[in-house]
């Protein structure tokens, strides 16, 4: 009797997503699900959280429980192997959008021209995959020389240092408003495809809430599959909701780069197999067999959600509606007895 009062409530579940960056088209398939009304519909009431610039980690707020989600790179991995309680969700992109950018004119066209270069410091857990296609042609980033000033885009223009590493959407979209022409060296063309933009979350919402966590994962992928479809009204969205002080040019220019990354021919979005994980782990150099330890229980799976969540809201309805038969029957037999007596009183 409980589940007809669950069907006409109208609360919804309040969770907040955490993003690794500010608001761009980035981003989009989880403002369109907002927007749409597909969090709505699937009993979601989702506050989307940019991130701070200077300091993007969404690991803290997620396992501390200020986020109930986040966005994170591959580094997640290495998260979960040095035993932090992350559980991946779904890969939104199939390869890193993390390159090398190097002015045209350079003679830094491959990975092994990087050999005794100038970079700014670079981090092995943020942007592993760049250092892997570096070390995998020969070239220890140990032994190159460091950049060390307070900014990277104008010292790069004045040829202060000779590459730096972008997000394939931002900088490069800078320098050619500036008219740079640059060249970019990406993980990507050389087969490091490792998973980026990783919905995640933290395996208390697993074990207690796993209907949520399995509704929210299907919503979000609804809002990329409708952004991917409808491009010009997702940069509407995302332009008009969330990423304002960005034009539509730029936007549009986000969303034609990443829209490879995302649609893959033959893999469905947000693809992850605990396959490629292990080839990511290898890639990064983790140990073998703390990968085997904390593989177990790191990606999340449909067949969690199987058996609902009891929320505390369906188990006061429930309460409630067993708190109230036994009332309902005391006033069923008190009313039939008082008709009883009534009948006897009026009998001649």
């Amino acid at each position: 009797m409980c589940f007809p009062l669950l069907a006409h409530s109208k609360v919804l579940d309040s969770v907040s997503l955490q993003l690794k960056w500010t608001h761009q088209f980035q981003f989009a398939g989880y403002y369109v699900a907002k927007q749409k009304g597909f969090y709505e519909q699937a009993g979601l009431n989702v506050n989307i959280i940019p991130a701070d610039p200077n300091n993007p980690d969404t690991f803290f707020n997620v396992l501390s429980g200020r986020a109930h989600f986040g966005i994170t790179h591959s580094g997640v991995l290495q998260q979960r192997l040095a035993g932090k309680p992350v559980v991946a969700m779904a890969a939104i992109l199939q390869s890193s959008p993390y390159c090398w950018m190097v002015n045209a004119g350079s003679d830094i066209k491959a990975p092994k021209d990087f050999a005794g270069k100038r970079i700014p410091h670079i981090s092995r857990s943020e942007n592993a995959e760049l250092v892997a296609m570096l070390e995998r042609s020969g070239v220890s980033i140990d032994e190159m020389r460091l950049y060390a000033g307070l900014h990277p885009m104008e010292d790069f223009q004045r040829g202060l240092f000779d590459a730096l590493q972008v997000y394939i959407t931002n900088e490069p979209f800078v320098m050619k408003q500036l008219g740079v022409e640059v060249r970019l060296i990406c993980p990507k063309r050389y087969g490091l495809n490792v998973y980026s933009d990783i919905l995640y979350t933290s395996e208390q919402m697993v074990r207690y809430r796993p209907d949520v966590v399995q509704r929210f994962k299907e919503a979000s992928l609804r809002g990329w599959r409708y952004a991917l479809l409808n491009m010009e009204e997702a940069i509407a969205i995302t332009h008009e909701h969330y990423a304002t002080a960005k034009s539509v040019e730029q936007l549009a220019y986000e969303a034609e780069k990443l829209k490879s990354y995302i649609s893959v021919p033959g893999v469905s979005l947000g693809n992850m197999t605990l396959s490629k994980w292990e080839w990511i782990a290898d890639l990064y150099q983790l140990d073998k067999q703390q990968f085997r330890e904390h593989s177990r229980g790191f990606l999340f799976s449909d067949s969690q959600a199987q058996l609902p969540s009891w929320s505390w809201m369906l188990v006061a309805a429930c309460i409630l509606t067993l708190l109230a038969i036994p009332m309902y029957l005391h006033l069923m037999f008190s009313k039939r007895r008082k008709l009883q007596l009534q009948r006897r009183n009026e009998e001649p």
